[in-house]
């Protein structure tokens, strides 16, 4: 799209944030539009770069959005944190448990049954007992 940009034009965009992920990628990208004589325009946040006052309203609105998504990835991490401290951790649960990965492997090793066997039983997937065994 920036190497069809001609003078005059105006890039449209539904939310500033669909243009790119981060603030300097934002301002980079607008940069170039700006630089092929082109300008900006955001329909969510009635945005428009082609006036001095709409490229100081982009500026303000993409630093607050940056500002947000650093505050949201903060916040994430604070709960993972107090979360690990009272002894919850993430992810999905085992699909199975110490004893019966014990009882896979004696399957295997001892009773020399099939991997596909030992899965329909504890109604796991082969990958999942590859990964006991």
């Amino acid at each position: 799209m920036l190497k069809e940009l001609r003078d005059g034009d105006v890039v449209v965009v539904t939310k500033y944030d669909r243009l790119a992920r981060s603030l300097k990628d934002l301002l980079e990208i607008v940069d170039q539009i700006q630089a092929r004589g082109a300008g900006f325009r955001s329909l969510g946040e009635d945005i428009d770069t082609t006036s001095p006052a709409g490229r100081l309203v982009f500026h303000v609105f993409a630093s607050i959005a940056q500002f947000e998504r650093e505050r949201i990835v903060e916040r994430t991490k604070e709960r993972l944190e107090a979360a690990r401290k009272r002894g919850r951790i993430g992810g999905r649960p085992p699909a199975l448990t110490p004893a019966q990965k014990a009882e896979v492997r004696q399957m295997r090793d001892v009773e020399h049954r099939a991997i596909p066997e030992i899965a329909a039983l504890f109604e796991a997937s082969t990958k999942t007992i590859r990964r006991v065994v």
